[in-house]
């Protein structure tokens, strides 16, 4: 399903230079922190300020939000600040209280995405408002979860649509809080490419040490813009205080970032980039053509296991070559995650179309 879309640039929220940027604290925890936070931030030149109002923590007992009685102080920072104002919705109350007191825009959470009651309740909620809304990915790595979350507000006439990458929970062990998993969220950028992307390297990297090679990571990937969060004393915030910056670090920080172009007229680059794409288009064509004579070989290699008998998968083979394969990558500078994912894939369908030769002969 294509989705109906409003540029992000008519949304009045957003001025140059790149990227766009939307900080403030994790949760609005007092009007005077509130305050202070989004002062320092407008110093520092941003344009939207986002506060946690309701807080979705796995264990109760731990701060939860201030609740209705924060978006009181939303209303002042747009006032006093000039701000525009942003927070998390989780139910149909959430955007019910955000639309009576003028809240600019809402996101809805990594664990409310992977809901499809929830999102149709806020998708239904939301109908017939002009409000931006911008969407995490599902805690798990699934395109599906996601895609499905924008297609419910956009049916709902929700034009004003953008996404957020936060990062996925995963069992491995990571030097971050959430595994990046940037592929998944390039194939939705390339399904929908006039989609708005922000990344939020404060929940990808769980510390503020990470924040900025994975902001500078996210703009080399393409993305549009980054919700950093900002606190004015994060040594006292009452939840992830330990991936917040204060304003000015924030300032510094972007101002740090190398923005890129998404292309370039320069006629020298433009000659150069084609030279090379057009030895990649022919690489590519090789590497079908190697593909397809590997897989012929893998039929005949079926048709003799079938006719002595034997198992399709052969495990000790598998992992002989799996090794052997790695080896060889390293020494063409191939990592062994890639080599691994390639072959694994090779191996996969190798299966495969082994699996179909033995069918037709038990359909014989």
């Amino acid at each position: 399903m294509a989705l109906e879309l409003i540029p992000v640039d008519q949304w009045g929220f957003f001025t140059l230079p790149k990227p766009m940027v939307i900080a403030g604290p994790c949760s609005a925890e007092s009007e005077e922190q509130v305050m202070e936070t989004a002062r320092g931030l407008a110093k520092e030149g941003i344009h939207v300020f986002r506060a946690g109002i309701w807080k979705p923590r796995t264990h109760p007992g731990c701060f939860e939000g201030i609740g209705t009685e924060g978006l009181k102080w939303l209303r002042r920072v747009q006032k006093e600040c000039g701000l525009k104002v942003c927070t998390e919705v989780a139910s149909e109350r959430h955007v019910y209280e955000c639309i009576k007191f003028g809240v600019d825009m809402v996101w809805v959470g990594a664990r409310t995405t992977a809901n499809p009651f929830l999102m149709q309740e806020i998708a239904d909620a939301l109908k017939d408002t002009d409000i931006p809304v911008l969407v995490k990915n599902p805690v798990n790595p699934d395109l599906d979860l996601w895609i499905g979350a924008l297609e419910r507000l956009n049916r709902a006439g929700i034009k004003k649509l953008g996404v957020i990458h936060r990062g996925f929970s995963t069992s491995e062990k990571s030097e971050y809080r959430n595994a990046p998993g940037w592929q998944l969220a390039i194939d939705l950028a390339s399904r929908f490419p006039s989609l708005p992307f922000f990344a939020d390297p404060s929940h990808m990297g769980g510390d503020r040490k990470y924040i900025k090679e994975l902001s500078q990571r996210a703009l080399d990937l393409g993305f549009d813009g980054l919700m950093v969060e900002s606190h004015c004393n994060p040594s006292v915030a009452l939840s992830d205080a330990k991936q917040q910056l204060v304003p000015a670090d924030l300032g510094a920080m972007l101002s740090s970032l190398t923005v890129r172009e998404r292309d370039s007229k320069d006629q020298g680059y433009r000659e150069g980039i084609d030279q090379l794409r057009a030895q990649i288009d022919i690489l590519d064509e090789n590497l079908l053509y190697i593909l397809k004579s590997r897989m012929d070989v893998s039929r005949k290699i079926g048709s003799y296991k079938k006719e002595h008998n034997i198992f399709i998968v052969q495990t000790a083979r598998w992992e002989a070559i799996l090794e052997k394969m790695i080896r060889k990558g390293e020494e063409y500078g191939l990592s062994e995650k890639f080599i691994t994912a390639a072959f694994g894939a090779i191996h996969e369908e190798s299966v495969r179309v082994q699996d179909e030769i033995l069918e037709a002969g038990q359909e014989d």
